[in-house]
């Protein structure tokens, strides 16, 4: 099961839910801002990531630009615990299934989530 966190303001995240659904693709859509994250789910996300936390973490959010927390100093228990209590540290949208994880949306890389049974029906040509 492909997972997408997203939240409703995110435009990114409408392209990313709108690929899946145009192409008959089962998702979970997760809003970050209506329920509350599992730890569980992030220790997943950051699994799966390239660059742990690095690849998930907004230097574009709000409480990141304010740098009043030192993200250096904590713990990974901290961290987590900390984007538990302030879902909009993430970036967005967080594309999971089980085995990897897609941050943001790009066109080209978003087609690595068609099941290979439905990969033979997809147009990779573009007009």
């Amino acid at each position: 099961m492909i997972r997408i966190y997203t939240t409703p303001s995110c435009s990114s995240c409408r392209k990313a839910i709108g690929f899946f659904k145009a192409n008959h693709i089962s998702i979970e859509v997760i809003d970050i801002f209506s329920l509350t994250l599992k730890r569980d789910q992030i220790i997943d996300i950051i699994r799966k990531s390239e660059n742990s936390t690095d690849d998930i973490i907004s230097q574009r959010s709000k409480i990141y630009k304010e740098g009043k927390v030192n993200f250096d100093d904590m713990t990974l228990n901290e961290l987590i615990t900390f984007i538990i209590e302030n879902p909009s540290i993430l970036k967005r949208p967080i594309i999971v299934d089980d085995r990897k994880v897609q941050v943001g949306y790009n066109e080209e890389e978003i087609r690595a989530f068609i099941p290979s049974e439905k990969r033979k029906y997809f147009t990779h040509d573009k007009d």
